[in-house]
């Protein structure tokens, strides 16, 4: 019997209905955004598929998972359509994105039915805005340090990220995978795609960034979206390493100049990355969102 769902990619006319699902959700994990979707589908063969009020997502690089359903329809009709996946996809059903909220959730629906695994790697880093703009007390003076010598050093400037500077965008980004390539070539195309996406259709998928020169040079950009209200999602952020105070810089400028009105920046996860994942925490989150991934026994 054919699914109720009807996965397709995902196009920009799909914009305003998912993003509207989306927003009224809450969701402040980054997998319920948008634009973070689109601009990773052709690397990780993200679908996206919807009935009634309710959105689906799905992942098909190697066994397929399903992006825990977001919606106001029925959470049962919506797990019970992806149940009828698993004879389609040969496997059982996986779900990924649980917070610790929808497990007890699914738990509640499906007493017994599925086992939880936490995905450490992919716990979002959830900052206070008003701590990334102000930098205040002592477990931020070492970022206080390296602005004020960036800041000192350099002839700078921040700007917003517009249709005017983006070629300087993509240029600075070209010669940062040259310079990191090595580390990861596999992650680093994959970025380099995902990012191009981004770049290609920045304007339609409502991104907002900015940009850091020093000397005349972009030495940092970084953009995202708004997750709804009250919280935005940072997809991408990058720095040349070897300039001093780039990195502290540009989070604090973008944060002050453009994200001033949201409670919230969710900075995304470390994707086990030990160097990330120190970096993520000496900003101190407000929040380490975790995430698990659930597995139908049936």
């Amino acid at each position: 019997m054919k699914s109720v769902l009807e996965f397709q990619a995902p196009r920009l006319s799909d914009k305003p209905w998912v993003s509207a699902i989306l927003r009224a959700s809450g969701e402040l994990a980054c997998e319920y955004c948008f634009g973070n979707l689109y601009m990773w589908c052709t690397v990780y063969g993200n679908t996206i598929a919807r009935m009634g009020d309710m959105f689906f997502a799905r992942d098909s690089v190697g066994r397929p998972a399903y992006l825990f359903p977001c919606g106001t329809g029925s959470k049962k009709k919506a797990v019970d359509a992806l149940l009828e996946m698993e004879k389609e996809d040969g496997c059982p059903l996986t779900l990924y994105c649980l917070t610790p909220k929808k497990v007890r959730e699914l738990e509640n629906l499906y007493p017994g039915q599925f086992a939880y695994t936490p995905a450490r790697e992919y716990y979002d880093y959830i900052y206070n805005t008003d701590d990334l703009i102000h930098l205040a007390g002592r477990r931020y003076h070492g970022k206080r340090n390296h602005i004020a010598y960036f800041k000192k050093t350099f002839d700078w400037r921040y700007e917003p990220l517009t249709e005017r500077n983006m070629a300087d965008c993509l240029a600075m980004n070209d010669a940062w995978e040259a310079r990191n390539r090595e580390k990861n070539p596999q992650d680093i195309d994959n970025e380099a795609v995902a990012i191009s996406r981004a770049f290609q259709h920045y304007f339609e998928l409502d991104f907002t960034g900015g940009v850091l020169y020093a000397d005349g040079r972009v030495v940092a950009y970084t953009f995202g979206e708004a997750l709804h209200e009250t919280a935005f999602c940072t997809h991408v952020e990058k720095a040349f390493a070897d300039v001093r105070g780039a990195y502290p810089a540009i989070n604090r400028e973008f944060a002050a100049h453009a994200l001033a009105a949201y409670r919230y920046i969710n900075r995304e996860e470390d994707a086990g990355s030990e160097g990330l994942r120190k970096a993520k925490e000496s900003y101190c989150p407000a929040l380490l969102l975790p995430k698990y991934t659930a597995v139908h026994k049936g």
